[in-house]
């Protein structure tokens, strides 16, 4: 079932509330290349690089 044009918008207005967004570049065909490997550990390309940047903060912060 496709999503209302009102559920739509009040889906953006609570993300514009509740998160912040980063945008990446990557090379062409690589996107594709990272969502097919998050996919492969059951997660997804958002999650995949959330929970990378998290693993990198702690290990930062445990080697301070």
């Amino acid at each position: 079932m496709p999503i209302s044009e009102s559920r739509k918008r009040a889906n953006e207005k609570y993300n514009a509330k509740a998160y912040d967004q980063v945008k990446i570049i990557v090379k062409k065909g690589e996107r594709e290349k990272i969502k097919a490997h998050a996919e492969s550990k059951g997660m997804s390309l958002n999650g995949y690089i959330n929970a990378l940047i998290d693993a990198d903060m702690q290990k930062t912060a445990s080697e301070d």
